[in-house]
């Protein structure tokens, strides 16, 4: 049975070290959509939509290899409860276009975040 806390997993971020470079890859060999690209606070990301599943973000400001992946909860406070108790570790709070996000760490998968949607419109903003 899925995990009634997480509802979807909306966004993949992506480490880049060339966001410019893996976002040409992704249009123009892949056939991806470009939805946005941004420059700002210091950083570059890219979303594409890659068919009906996730949209992906390289993002050039991501240490390491591993992806984060973030899923859509309905309660942020409420689910970061739960998953305190199950043993995952509470590493930051952060805020992205779309609303507020917790990154947890667990055992085994070291890139989680949490996203509870309260700006569902923010991808229309943030084409450039």
């Amino acid at each position: 049975m899925a995990n009634p806390m997480l509802r979807r997993l909306d966004f993949i971020y992506i480490p880049s070290k060339d966001v410019d470079a893996d976002l040409a890859y992704y249009v123009e060999t892949l056939g991806a959509e470009k939805v946005f690209n941004v420059s700002e606070m210091g950083t570059q990301v890219a979303m594409v939509r890659l068919g009906e599943g996730p949209r992906l973000l390289l993002a050039g400001h991501l240490e390491g290899e591993m992806p984060i992946l973030i899923y859509l909860v309905e309660k942020l406070k409420k689910v970061k409860k739960e998953l305190k108790a199950r043993g995952w570790k509470l590493e930051q709070e952060v805020e992205i276009p779309h609303g507020p996000c917790c990154h947890v760490h667990g055992e085994r998968w070291p890139a989680l975040c949490d996203l509870e949607l309260v700006r569902p419109e923010a991808d229309q903003f943030l084409v450039r």
